[in-house]
C-alpha cells in the first residue's frame, strides 16, 4: 500500500467519527507526518468525493450545538473560526434561519429555567449576576441574556401569583 492510500484510509477513519473541516483534516494529516503535497492531494480528493465541505460542516456544527450543548452566536462564531471556517461562510450560516435550531432566546431560556428556580429566594440582582455570567460564558449577548432572565422571572412570578376565579 502506498503512502497516499495509507493516509486516505487514516482520514476516512478520522471522518467516520464526525464531519470535519478542511483545516481539521489538514492539521490531522500534518500531525500524522504526511507530506504537504500528499495532504493537498488528499484534501482535493475528499472534496471531490463530498467528504469535505466547510459550509455543510458549519451548518451541522450549529445544529449539533443547538441540540446538545447550546451556545450563543458569539461563541459559535469563535468555535467555527477555530475550526478554520472562512468568515464569509460563518456570517452566512449564522444569518440563516434553521428549522431544526431554536432561536438564541429560546435556547437561552431553556438553559436557565432550572437555575432561575434554584435562585428563587435570592434578590433579583443576584439572579441577574449568576445567570447572566452563566449565559455569557456560553456566548450569549447581554441583550439575549436579559430577555431570557426577564422571561423566566416573569414566568416564575405568574406561576406563584394566586389566580382569581
Amino acid at each position: 500500500m502506498d503512502r497516499f492510500e495509507k493516509y486516505l484510509n487514516l482520514t476516512y477513519r478520522y471522518l467516520s467519527i464526525r464531519n470535519r473541516s478542511v483545516k481539521e483534516i489538514r492539521d490531522y494529516l500534518t500531525k500524522k507526518k504526511a507530506e504537504p503535497e500528499v495532504i493537498e492531494k488528499l484534501i482535493h480528493v475528499l472534496i471531490e468525493q463530498k467528504f469535505l465541505n466547510d459550509e455543510i460542516f458549519a451548518r451541522m456544527w450549529i445544529s449539533s450545538r443547538a441540540r446538545f450543548r447550546p451556545r450563543g452566536k458569539q461563541l459559535l462564531k469563535i468555535e467555527l473560526q477555530q475550526k478554520g471556517i472562512a468568515k464569509d461562510i460563518i456570517e452566512q450560516v449564522l444569518a440563516e434561519v434553521h428549522e431544526d435550531v431554536p432561536d438564541e432566546l429560546t435556547q437561552a431560556k431553556s438553559l436557565i429555567e432550572r437555575r432561575v428556580e434554584r435562585l428563587a429566594d435570592q434578590p433579583r440582582q443576584v439572579v441577574y449576576q449568576k445567570v447572566g455570567s452563566f449565559l455569557a460564558r456560553r456566548g450569549f449577548s447581554w441583550g439575549t441574556t436579559k430577555k431570557a432572565i426577564d422571561a423566566c422571572l416573569e414566568k416564575r412570578v405568574a406561576e406563584t401569583t394566586p389566580r382569581e376565579v
